[in-house]
């Protein structure tokens, strides 16, 4: 059975016997594996389908334990993102994030459309990729159901003296909590969350990323934010370890 989608690419590795497989993103299918025979040398459009950092359409031709890609088209490629280390290194880290946390063969139509608003707004940018790059956790953070407590504490409900913020629990903690989490967990997972770090976030969380074109957090609030979200998601969606993320300076 043939099947067509649009799909983003994730990597691209080759096998022994001159193939290549493909990690595709697809709007319809999620994430899945596909082997192809076509050719992704040179500069034509077909060609830059099959590498990371483009949008494209793909004929896939489903069998019952395998696919594999028959025709790709380019809708759009943002592969001069190459040319800038520090907005190649901005889009390699979201692409490994989202791969992360991508399940097998299950779609993700909203958090597709994400990535390719990110992969566009990031090419446009031209300094603070790290702001961009937070808003985009924010946000992947809201579409999967996972976005922290951030306007009443996550253990009691109370909406006053809210100061900590919980990984564990998911959220923000009045003082309170805080100190009986310290009490009684001693590595427990708790930063100190001031009142830029609530906005931002609220910020993040309620707009589209088109609204941050013009914005660029100071480098202070940008890097709390950045320990903070890195060990949510390391906690709440076991991201582990990124070979991206080790070189990824945010543009600073």
């Amino acid at each position: 059975m043939h099947i067509n989608t649009e799909g983003i690419i994730f990597r691209q590795t080759k096998t022994a016997d001159g193939r290549k497989m493909l990690l595709l993103f697809t709007r319809k299918y999620g994430k899945i594996s596909v082997g192809t025979s076509l050719d992704g040398r040179g500069k034509k459009k077909s060609s830059l389908a099959l590498r990371p950092f483009t949008y494209g359409e793909y004929q896939i031709f489903q069998g019952r334990n395998y696919y594999n890609l028959d025709r790709a088209e380019t809708r759009k490629s943002w592969y001069a993102l190459g040319e800038d280390l520090d907005k190649y290194m901005a889009a390699a880290f979201v692409l490994e994030l989202t791969e992360k946390v991508v399940p097998e063969e299950t779609p993700q139509p909203a958090l597709f459309q994400l990535l390719i608003d990110y992969l566009g707004e990031l090419s446009e940018r031209k300094k603070s990729y790290l702001t961009l790059v937070l808003a985009y956790e924010v946000r992947m953070l809201k579409i999967l159901g996972l976005f922290p407590s951030m306007d009443a504490c996550a253990c009691c409900g109370s909406e006053e003296g809210l100061g900590g913020f919980s990984v564990s629990d998911g959220g923000m903690l009045c003082a309170d909590c805080v100190e009986k989490k310290k009490r009684d967990e001693e590595d427990a997972l708790i930063y100190h969350a001031n009142f830029d770090i609530v906005e931002v976030i609220n910020y993040f969380a309620a707009n589209p990323l088109t609204a941050f074109r013009k914005l660029a957090l100071e480098e202070k609030v940008a890097r709390e934010l950045q320990g903070i979200l890195r060990a949510y998601l390391d906690w709440h969606l076991d991201v582990g370890d990124l070979k991206s993320e080790s070189v990824f300076a945010g543009g600073y």
